[in-house]
């Protein structure tokens, strides 16, 4: 059995809190979204009118979206690379 550090066994703990606290942010950018489309009256991404601040927030969503797809797939392979120690 390797030892690990402290440091390396709280690793996963903190990427599943950064996961949830980026989650909770897309919920609060979703809810900013609906907002800016109820004001504005316009839903419809197509439209030359469609809020700005709308469009921006869905931009911000979506980077967010990209992190937390990559920080699962980062310690979906660091679980599968260093077996927990029983």
């Amino acid at each position: 059995m390797q030892p690990t550090s402290r440091f390396e066994a709280t690793i996963p703990t903190q990427l599943h809190a950064l996961i949830s606290d980026l989650r909770w942010r897309t919920q609060m950018l979703d809810a900013d979204i609906l907002e800016e489309e109820r004001k504005a009256g316009i839903s419809d991404l197509k439209n030359p009118a469609y809020p700005m601040l709308a469009l921006n927030l869905r931009a911000r969503r979506d980077n967010i979206q990209v992190s937390i797809t990559i920080l699962e797939n980062r310690l979906e392979k660091r679980s599968t690379e260093w077996p927990r120690a029983a």
